[in-house]
């Protein structure tokens, strides 16, 4: 688009970007699927933050309603998303998740000659994970047997240096598949992760068109938390910034540049508009919550002290459980569960006004609903982070 880029606040987009996340007002007319959908995706490496990021933003909510969503309902998916890290994605966007992120470059390879597979290894050991598991939920240890029978002992050689041991050669490949749409997770059983095939429960399920689904997820990712420059998307999706680059350059005449503050963003073509008045309020998110892990710009959202205190050394988000305050990061926050009572200690960065305490003995009540638990709440200092 050409003419002068409209100007956006940072105090707007922050105002805005509540709002959508449903964390100005809870969704009512939401389900857990939908919300994972305006999210992008609920991050699920642990389960029960997932279940919390999901749950808080629906009122009445709690993690049994994303449990029956993800095993019951099956309108969610557990699989690898974003980055090759465990996500909660709607299971009706799972054709344009894996068209879009089996359309993205594939990563250096890291494995040495020996141990990673050639392309057509790879296309070889993938088919058979999609065999094996058709009918089935399989532990690792039963996916292993499997495939030594099915593409050869060579793609289960122990030979990929995990931990304190050896995993079998296949498990490079896991992200992949699931991107490529022939695995993700089963319920766990006696503890044990298992696997299992979408396929069982999405009857005609197929990754949709790579081009069309990447601009799908574009407009979704600035919909959510645009504005954004493509460096931003980058590091959310897991490309090398050129690349980046280059699909929002052929998507140029879908996006609009934008200014914020003074900075350069984009947004969805018309799509910059924010609330009359800035975000005011207490908010508790767990580990891993998208509207911290995908937001941008980082130095905006932690701001000051809070880079500090609740950032990793190398700048990654999500770590660390977050308060925020007026939509930006003010604090870290820690839970533990002892049967159903559960224990909050949140350490605000600076003095919370009585507004805002009153405020903040309401998320802990909404946290202990959520997890069906009783909880308790303290201010103090969390030993969890940097500087604890």
């Amino acid at each position: 688009m050409t003419g002068t880029p409209a100007t956006l606040t940072w105090s707007g987009v922050t105002a805005r970007r509540m709002a959508r996340h449903a964390l100005a007002e809870p969704a009512a007319e939401l389900d857990p699927a939908a919300v994972a959908a305006l999210l992008c995706g609920a991050h699920a490496q642990v389960l029960s933050a997932a279940e919390l990021s999901i749950g808080r933003r629906i009122p009445g909510a709690t993690r049994a309603s994303v449990q029956r969503a993800l095993w019951q309902q099956r309108t969610l998916v557990k699989t690898f998303g974003p980055r090759g890290t465990v996500h909660l994605l709607p299971a009706a966007d799972l054709p344009m998740w894996t068209g879009a992120l089996s359309a993205l470059p594939s990563p250096v390879p890291i494995h040495p000659e020996g141990v990673r597979f050639t392309p057509g290894q790879a296309d070889d050991v993938i088919a058979a994970i999609g065999d094996a598991l058709a009918d089935a939920e399989l532990t690792v240890d039963e996916l292993t047997e499997a495939l030594a029978a099915r593409p050869g002992r060579w793609a289960v050689e122990r030979t990929m240096d995990a931990f304190q041991g050896k995993w079998p050669r296949w498990r490079q490949l896991t992200s992949t598949a699931a991107h490529r749409g022939v695995l993700c997770f089963g319920p766990d059983r006696d503890r044990k992760v298992t696997y299992a095939n979408p396929h069982r429960w999405l009857p005609g399920f197929r990754p949709a068109d790579g081009g069309a689904a990447l601009r799908t997820l574009v407009a979704r990712y600035l919909h959510a938390y645009g504005p954004a420059t493509p460096r931003h998307f980058a590091t959310w999706i897991g490309v090398p910034p050129r690349y980046a680059a280059g699909l929002f350059g052929r998507l140029a005449g879908e996006l609009e540049r934008v200014e914020l503050d003074g900075e350069p963003g984009w947004t969805r073509a018309g799509d910059t508009g924010t609330p009359p008045g800035p975000h005011r309020g207490i908010r508790l998110l767990p580990y891993f919550d998208q509207y911290v892990v995908a937001g941008q710009p980082r130095e905006r959202l932690y701001p000051g002290p809070a880079a500090a205190r609740a950032l990793t050394p190398s700048g990654q988000a999500g770590n660390y459980p977050v308060l925020l305050v007026d939509g930006v990061v003010g604090g870290v926050w820690h839970q533990r569960r002892s049967g159903r009572k559960l224990a909050i200690t949140v350490e605000p960065l600076r003095e919370l006004t009585v507004r805002q305490r009153r405020q903040l003995d309401d998320e802990a009540a909404l946290v202990g609903a959520v997890m069906e638990a009783t909880p308790t709440l303290t201010v103090g200092t969390v030993a969890i982070g940097p500087h604890a």
